[in-house]
């Protein structure tokens, strides 16, 4: 079926529940986006060992937003991952160690060393979806984090950037005894004191386990499972434009759904693409062990979170269709990355760049919670140095 005749016809499909599959051709393969693509989940799964509760995912918020993590007591959780944001940081590569502002006003204070995070910062919106496949299927305690696969689960992803030179360590703490050193500091916080024992016992409760348990919890509560493109696959044909549908067979077509598949629009697992490499860093990120792979990202919210790839140098979603429009004809973008290296899965494409866009935004949910606390138990600047 020719492309002219796949658009021309998409509008007049109609959607007869979530088991009727939806089906194209291209270059005579039936393609079935059933299959690759669905809607979330409406409840995250937690792990046997780190059931939820209100008051865990309260102490959680608090130590999510409370800078007392950081090695200079002016970089939160939050500061990165704002709900401003979509519950990213609106920025190329993120500013932590030495940074003051919110999104794209953040920056280097005076004196302080430009030192950049060296990857973009993704959303945690559904990062308690993680590893979810086509089948919807996930395991919490096994999920995969980071760009480069090297931790698995949110407890475990949670206390990375407390050891992180650039992220939130500083040069207060050694990497070895940073997150001990945080310890410290929440044990001598009575209001820590107390609530850290009403959620896991008395004893010692302030644990590195325990605090990765508490931030976990809260983050799986940032759940944003209500796009038009989940309402349209639970039965809603109204629920996305006949642009989004359009546009939704079309990321069929072209293949994106190889490698953005599952309700998370992710398969995650690791490619090479040949970004091109990102100037503020005074080194080439080659990422997952040196092969200049990494992980694919959610597609979810992707609205919320430019600019976008695992470095942040594309600004805009029509920069990331020019990039693949560019890149699928064999062109070299990294020098350090020859063609015979890109993935096999990236092939010609049918550029049509608004509806395939329209399609994205349709995968964006805004009612997330947004809600910032108050104060933080620590006394000091809720989010970090924002101002």
């Amino acid at each position: 079926m020719k492309t002219a005749t796949i658009l021309s016809s998409v509008a007049s499909m109609a959607f007869f529940g979530a088991s009727v599959l939806y089906s194209c051709q291209s270059n005579g393969l039936e393609v079935n986006p059933d299959e690759s693509i669905g809607a979330l989940p409406l409840t995250v799964a937690d792990p046997a060992d780190n059931p939820r509760t209100p008051e865990k995912v309260a102490l959680g918020k608090v130590l999510f937003y409370d800078p007392v993590l950081s090695g200079n007591q002016d970089v939160a959780c939050a500061t990165c991952h704002h709900p401003q944001f979509g519950y990213a940081d609106g920025l190329d590569l993120p500013i932590g160690v030495g940074g003051e502002g919110l999104g794209k006003n953040r920056r280097f204070r005076a004196g302080q060393s430009a030192v950049f995070t060296r990857r973009n910062t993704p959303t945690l919106l559904n990062v308690g979806f993680n590893g979810i496949d086509a089948r919807g299927q996930y395991n919490p305690s096994t999920a995969p984090m980071f760009y480069d696969l090297r931790a698995q689960s949110l407890e475990a992803q949670s206390l990375r950037p407390i050891a992180a030179f650039e992220e939130m360590r500083g040069t207060v703490f050694t990497e070895t005894n940073a997150v001990d050193s945080v310890l410290a500091r929440l044990r001598a916080i009575p209001a820590y004191q107390e609530q850290f024992r009403a959620v896991f016992g008395t004893g010692n409760a302030i644990t590195a386990q325990n605090l990765g348990k508490a931030l976990a919890a809260y983050e799986r509560t940032l759940v944003a499972n209500n796009a038009p493109f989940d309402r349209y696959r639970r039965g809603d044909a109204s629920a996305m434009t006949e642009a989004q549908k359009r546009g939704m067979v079309l990321f069929i077509q072209n293949g994106c759904n190889a490698c953005h598949s599952g309700p998370m629009f992710s398969d995650y697992k690791v490619h090479v693409l040949g970004v091109v490499d990102h100037e503020k860093l005074p080194e080439s990120d080659a990422g997952k062990d040196n092969t200049y792979a990494f992980r694919t990202p959610t597609l979810r919210n992707v609205a919320l979170t430019a600019p976008y790839m695992h470095n942040g140098k594309l600004a805009s979603l029509p920069d990331v269709m020019t990039f693949y429009d560019v890149v699928t004809t064999g062109e070299q973008l990294n020098p350090r990355v020859p063609t015979s290296r890109l993935d096999s899965l990236l092939r010609p494409r049918v550029s049509l760049h608004n509806d395939l866009i329209q399609f994205l935004n349709a995968l964006t949910d805004p009612g997330f919670d947004q809600s910032v606390p108050a104060n933080v138990p620590s006394g000091l600047s809720v989010g970090g140095r924002l101002r």
